[in-house]
């Protein structure tokens, strides 16, 4: 069921998962999703924690504490960015299930087996996952998805584009992002490396 809920949301976002169209998906009555859950509430519930048991959880076993949480973000982004419609569900819900609280548990307890203070665990914790929802948004939203889609949005924005009035994006567009090579993917790990080289800095 949670299965269906999840194809059903990756179509229609969460406001698409109700009884009926779970129903649907899997072909029965509305009515007998009834004998598995007691209401739309539940599949919430769970569709979340599935979300959250698709993450690979970061090692307690990892000599580097920042390659944990690397590992942890880097499958964080690539499974919201399947189900992007999960970013603001995942913090609304009043009964996290078992691999919900498994993951938070195991996150934090890579943090403060590397020397965090719990109010520094608090900060980490929040830093990384703003950032890995922001990155996911991001890219949800941008209107390019390979290397030709950049050449042809930025090239049909530098066709427009006043160059003698905006000498910086001009310069960003024609000496970035049209440099052969040019991967706006690369910026999620270098922006996270910069989060957990500050996260570093202040554990020491």
């Amino acid at each position: 069921m949670l299965e269906a809920a999840i194809r059903v949301a990756d179509r229609g976002g969460v406001a698409a998962i109700t009884m009926r169209r779970v129903a649907q998906e899997l072909g029965v009555e509305a009515m007998s999703l009834y004998h598995h859950v007691p209401n739309k509430e539940a599949i919430l519930d769970g569709v979340v924690d599935a979300v959250f048991a698709a993450i690979t959880l970061p090692s307690a076993e990892s000599d580097d504490w920042r390659d944990a949480i690397r590992v942890r973000a880097s499958s964080a982004r690539a499974v919201l960015s399947q189900h992007s419609w999960a970013l603001g569900l995942m913090d609304s819900r009043r009964n996290p299930g078992p691999a919900t609280l498994r993951h938070h548990d195991a996150v934090l307890g890579v943090l403060r087996k590397a020397g965090f203070t719990l109010p520094m665990a608090a900060h980490a914790v929040s830093l990384i996952d703003s950032y890995v929802g922001g990155f996911v948004l991001q890219e949800a939203n941008l209107p390019v998805t390979t290397p030709n889609d950049v050449e042809e949005v930025a090239g049909s924005i530098l066709e427009r584009l006043p160059a003698d009035e905006l000498p910086y994006l001009t310069e960003m567009i024609v000496d970035h992002a049209l440099q052969a090579g040019y991967d706006h993917t690369r910026e999620f790990g270098y922006g996270l490396d910069l989060i957990l080289d500050a996260l570093e800095a202040r554990r020491r």
